[in-house]
């Protein structure tokens, strides 16, 4: 009896399963078929006029600010360089600097060369354009160099960017800011001088 009842038991099981794959085919996609669309793709943001974060290049200038012509006439006598370093040492001299006019932009430009015992072969100079004139002020974009022998093995140690050389009072003299030797931090006392123009005496006519 109980191995009839077996039998049955197996055959009823057999009949199921048989009836489970009928009604589902079999198909090489399951367990589900592809869909009828892929998927679109969400296209990102053009790569065309996007902007660096990197800082933009220096501005060129096309203008020099005057906001005040009494300092502005003052500059255009700059005549000489005074370099702090070797002022004081027996035998010293200044350097040479001009301040030049091209259209609006206002050019500077000067070079001292030591000739103190013990500094030759030592130097500074200065190279830029004045972007602004204002009291007691003059702002130049360019750099200032330092050449000294025993510093970073007479390699030139240079300040650039936007130099600001102030004057106060009734001082002729526009000391830079930014004075410090980047190389050994030494405060180089760069100054830019004014020197009024000999007045050119007539020459007498001939009688």
């Amino acid at each position: 009896m109980h191995r009839l009842l077996g039998l049955v038991l197996i055959v009823l099981a057999g009949g199921a399963a048989a009836q489970q794959q009928q009604q589902q085919p079999s198909t090489p996609y399951y367990p589900a078929p592809p869909p009828a669309q892929a998927p679109a793709v969400q296209q990102g943001a053009p790569t065309t006029g996007l902007s660096s974060p990197l800082p933009p290049t220096v501005p060129k200038i096309d203008r020099t600010e005057i906001a005040s012509d009494a300092e502005a006439q003052l500059f255009a006598d700059a005549r000489k360089i005074v370099w702090g370093r070797y002022a004081k040492l027996k035998g010293a001299k200044s350097g040479d600097v001009t301040v030049t006019k091209q259209g609006n932009v206002w050019i500077v430009k000067g070079r001292l060369d030591s000739v103190a015992p013990g500094s030759e072969g030592d130097w500074t100079s200065i190279d830029g354009v004045v972007e602004k004139i204002a009291p007691g002020l003059v702002q130049i974009r360019g750099e200032v160099a330092f050449r000294v022998a025993k510093v970073e093995k007479g390699t030139p140690c240079k300040v650039a960017g936007v130099l600001n050389f102030k004057r106060s009072g009734k001082s002729q003299v526009w000391r830079l800011a930014e004075g410090d030797n980047p190389c050994d931090g030494i405060r180089e006392n760069f100054d830019l001088v004014h020197e009024k123009p000999a007045d050119k005496k007539p020459v007498p006519k001939r009688s």
